[in-house]
């Protein structure tokens, strides 16, 4: 009777294991890396990709990884785009 016991928990244990192999299976597979050396250009930013075309930051981006991008604008281009909102140059 014992050895029946050890059998299910023991069974018990190996289903609980390949379940989690296969949501930490899955879970890696979702999982983009980037790493090594990017070619970015100097000038206007953009990356060479492996095909050796030239393209925005933003798409190499979101094609080799899963980074979703929101747009915003920092206090110098906010100066330099909407001069009126920003509260120095009003004073000029």
């Amino acid at each position: 009777m014992r050895t029946a016991v050890y059998a299910v928990e023991r069974n018990a244990l190996i289903q609980d294991r390949l379940k989690l192999i296969n949501e930490l299976t899955g879970a890696l597979s979702k999982i983009k890396f980037l790493s090594g050396l990017l070619p970015i250009c100097a000038g206007c930013k953009k990356i060479r990709n492996d095909k050796g075309y030239w393209e925005q930051v933003e798409s190499y981006l979101k094609e080799h990884s899963d980074i979703e991008f929101t747009h915003g604008l920092c206090p110098d281009c906010m100066g330099k785009i909407y001069p009126e909102y920003i509260g120095e140059n009003n004073e000029k």
